[in-house]
């Protein structure tokens, strides 16, 4: 589990807790709900815009990466076919094309992989503190006094509020989208 996504579920938690126990022990009737967070972050439509921008602003380099394979399979089945016919000084200096062209494919693709694992969780931390607005806002629209998130060991249907934010989350989502 990342970090962000720990201080997330910490941060709820604690909204929740703190939530509680500033409820007056005179309160007749508690408006309590649950959200599914990870059904959250899975259904909703930014999580997708998000996951979209990602692959396109990495479609270049992910091509690149994958002509430079090419290029490295077609030297090598190249070098094996002429390998024996190849004199010593030759051979050598295949060799070593070949190793400097796996490094720097192997350096590309963990570059890439490292810019990508980095871009996502500044996206998903992003899109985390964006939902956690949007259920606060929703929570006070419908009058909860209550919403926890993970961590709740049973809940019943009838304080699930999962779908009702994730509509509220959607309809926002396709208002901004309308502006732009």
């Amino acid at each position: 589990m990342s970090v962000v996504k720990k201080n997330f579920y910490r941060l709820a938690f604690a909204v929740a807790l703190a939530a509680a126990f500033a409820l007056p022990a005179s309160a007749q009737e508690t408006k309590i709900g649950v959200v599914n967070i990870q059904a959250l972050m899975s259904n909703s439509p930014q999580t997708k815009s998000a996951m979209d921008a990602l692959q396109e602003e990495f479609a270049p380099r992910q091509r690149e990466i994958l002509a430079k394979q090419k290029d490295y399979e077609d030297q090598a089945t190249k070098f094996q076919k002429d390998a024996a016919v190849l004199g010593e000084t030759e051979r050598r200096n295949a060799e070593r094309s070949l190793r400097d062209l796996q490094r720097e494919l192997t350096r590309l693709q963990n570059e890439f992989q490292e810019d990508l694992n980095l871009r996502q969780n500044e996206e998903l931390g992003l899109l985390q503190q964006a939902l956690l607005k949007e259920i606060q806002e929703y929570a006070t629209r419908e009058s909860y006094d209550l919403i926890v998130g993970d961590g709740v060991l049973y809940a019943s249907g009838a304080v699930n509020i999962t779908e009702a934010v994730l509509r509220a989350v959607e309809a926002n989502f396709q208002a901004t989208s309308a502006a732009q």
